[in-house]
């Protein structure tokens, strides 16, 4: 499916509850008293047609497709509730990849990203709020974005891929990821006022 087709898609989504839809589309949101966390995801691809996919490349060939929590504050105002996952870190890859040959590079030039409006825990309730196109054309984003690429690659080379830390980074950082405390993998991602830029979103 192309880009194009599928914002168009998406946004006949805006305004409905990806709850109710995850049950048509026979995704499951909870297991017994498990979450599901990639379940608004899963239901996005569903939707569109396409193969629940967790590939480094593109999601669909030529396009990223991610999908990211807002939260509501005490004065109304609609905030990222969290960072943006984009790519895992191979040390091996990122050490020998300069910025314009990486995954991403790849990840976030041909993104669409979608905001859901977290209610509680229990996901009884999720609203898809907006549908944004990014491409990483601007070009001090873009520098940035490299900056913290080749900070993260330098890392890498000179101290080792367990020196890498969250503080590292001003729009992307690599940070843990997995389940629990003691995790060795790591993930570049987007800080969130990163994600807040790509949405449009002006309070951050």
């Amino acid at each position: 499916m192309e880009r194009e087709d599928a914002i168009r898609k998406l946004k006949e989504l805006e305004g409905k509850d990806l709850v109710a839809l995850a049950s048509r589309y026979d995704v499951t949101v909870w297991k017994g008293d498990k979450k599901n966390k990639g379940w608004a995801g899963h239901v996005l691809e569903r939707y569109l047609g396409l193969p629940i996919n967790s590939a480094q490349s593109p999601n669909f060939g030529s396009w990223e497709l991610k999908i990211v929590p807002l939260k509501r504050l005490a004065n109304r105002n609609i905030v990222v509730k969290e960072t943006m996952a984009i790519t895992m870190i191979d040390p091996y890859n990122v050490g020998n990849t300069p910025f314009e040959q990486s995954h991403l590079l790849a990840k976030l030039k041909k993104a669409v990203v979608c905001a859901r409006l977290f209610e509680s825990q229990n996901e009884a309730r999720s609203v898809l709020v907006r549908v944004s196109a990014f491409d990483l054309n601007d070009k001090v984003i873009y520098e940035q974005v490299k900056r913290d690429y080749e900070e993260t690659r330098n890392c890498i080379l000179t101290k080792g891929f367990e020196h890498l830390t969250g503080a590292m980074g001003v729009l992307v950082q690599p940070r843990t990821k997995g389940a629990g405390h003691g995790s060795i993998s790591r993930a570049f991602y987007a800080r969130t006022q990163f994600v807040a830029k790509i949405l449009g979103i002006e309070k951050v």
